[in-house]
């Protein structure tokens, strides 16, 4: 048994990679548009900011900034997973008892990846892993080929270059591989 504690700070920014249970039936490509409108069903109920995003066949990754007054992002994680789980077919559901004694659904991780950001550096480190995961992963050749990413809406803002990614002077992403 691990004796892990998740670091719970108001107003925090965390990174967070979010892993289905059976990475093979790739249900987040599949069902995007049911990820999109869970993601959005639970930015109506709990306040968050997007900072990043990127969603992947078989799991997620997202950048998100709480609230001053806010430290609990379990919630949203968990709103997220719920959310998106009741927009899929049932027979992708599939938990075992311990799941449903603790309300899962069987198609989710039961844990995640969460990191503090800590500072400018750290940030912009994470927005790039997340923005060029798609390329390392060989799913596209060009990290502007991906279109279920947060992205899109930086290079409109003018915070990336449509061509970003494509030089290895780009990539300060070393991190940790998913």
């Amino acid at each position: 048994m691990s004796n892990y504690r998740r670091n719970f700070t108001y107003g925090g920014i965390y990174f967070f990679t979010v892993v289905l249970e059976n990475r093979k039936l790739k249900l987040l490509y599949k069902y995007i548009e049911e990820f999109r409108q869970a993601y959005a069903e639970t930015l109506s109920f709990y306040s968050f900011k997007t900072i990043a995003i990127c969603i992947l066949p078989d799991h997620f990754h997202f950048i998100m900034q709480l609230p001053e007054q806010e430290k609990n992002y379990s919630k949203i994680i968990n709103s997220i997973k719920y959310n998106f789980s009741i927009r899929i077919p049932e027979k992708y559901r599939n938990p075992n008892q311990s799941k449903l004694d603790k309300g899962e659904t069987g198609i989710w991780q039961r844990r995640y990846w969460e990191h503090l950001i800590r500072d400018e550096l750290d940030l912009e480190r994470h927005i790039n892993y997340i923005y060029f995961n798609p390329v390392k992963h060989k799913y596209v050749k060009r990290v502007r080929d991906w279109k279920y990413s947060s992205f899109h809406r930086d290079v409109k803002q003018g915070f990336y270059s449509i061509d970003w990614g494509n030089t290895v002077d780009d990539l300060s992403i070393h991190l940790y591989d998913d």
